[in-house]
């Protein structure tokens, strides 16, 4: 527990440092979340998948980042710090993820702690940064469905039925509040149809690989910038996994666009 608070910290520091030393014509994107953000720097990746496109594409984007393990929307609230960096302004794209069980919760549940969570971040963010735009970032399924089960609720015990929960409820925090949907878990849930030897998740079985935090990253990333795009940038990875990754990230979205309400 030490260890993650000191790299929840850690993270905000050197991103909030990095943040007032920025060019003024970059992106300033505020990352709230947790563990499913800051893993493998899921934020930066966003950065350098940006930085290594072509030149006629290429845009700097200033990532800062809240998320301390675990943190649901409520805890971030609950965040002084976080508040003030809203009321700062100047946020060009705010990405909100929640915690990984909350959203698939019964629906009841949901619309009563999740949905009014997510009402309230996205009001104080649209209170402060009238032209900033709110991307809901839908996370995936456990791998082999909830790792924490709910009595009287098996809807969420596989990967399929947890993932189908998610995607509803991120789609509808993104309509109720006029918000964008960045669908990692509709790319996650391809790959895995199409390539089911590909490691998204770290041994837990919940937390991304290398490879699952860079899926995430570029439909963030295309979910902000709405075009095809070519990146160097590869993480690490194998060149051919990592461009298939990018080409998997951007039909999902460009395919998607008033599913997840990007275009009306």
């Amino acid at each position: 527990m030490g260890k993650r608070v000191f790299l929840f910290f850690a993270i905000v520091l050197v991103n909030l440092s990095l943040s007032a030393n920025q060019k003024p014509d970059s992106l300033q994107v505020l990352f709230i979340g947790n563990s499913y953000t800051y893993y493998r720097e899921m934020y930066n990746m966003v950065r350098e998948i940006a930085a290594h496109v072509g030149q006629d594409q290429k845009i700097a984007i200033s990532p800062t980042v809240f998320a301390p393990g675990g943190c649901t929307l409520k805890r971030h609230l609950q965040n002084g710090e976080l508040v003030k960096a809203i009321e700062r302004g100047n946020w060009d794209y705010v990405i909100l993820q929640e915690q990984s069980t909350a959203p698939a919760g019964p629906t009841r549940v949901v619309a009563e702690n999740t949905y009014l969570d997510a009402a309230r971040l996205d009001s104080i963010v649209k209170r402060y940064n009238p032209d900033a735009k709110v991307i809901f970032y839908m996370t995936w399924g456990h791998k082999y469905g909830t790792l924490h089960r709910i009595k009287n609720y098996p809807i969420i015990d596989t990967y399929e039925g947890m993932q189908h929960r998610l995607a509803t409820s991120y789609l509808e925090m993104a309509y109720e509040n006029d918000a964008w949907c960045a669908p990692v878990g509709l790319a996650w849930m391809r790959v895995r149809k199409e390539r089911p030897y590909t490691t998204l998740y770290w041994p837990d079985g919940s937390h991304p690989s290398k490879a699952g935090s860079y899926l995430a990253a570029n439909v963030i990333y295309t979910t902000i910038v709405q075009c095809p795009y070519q990146s160097s940038y590869f993480a690490g990875l194998d060149a051919e996994l990592a461009e298939y990754l990018q080409q998997v990230a951007q039909q999902t979205v460009l395919d998607n666009l008033q599913l997840l309400n990007i275009a009306r």
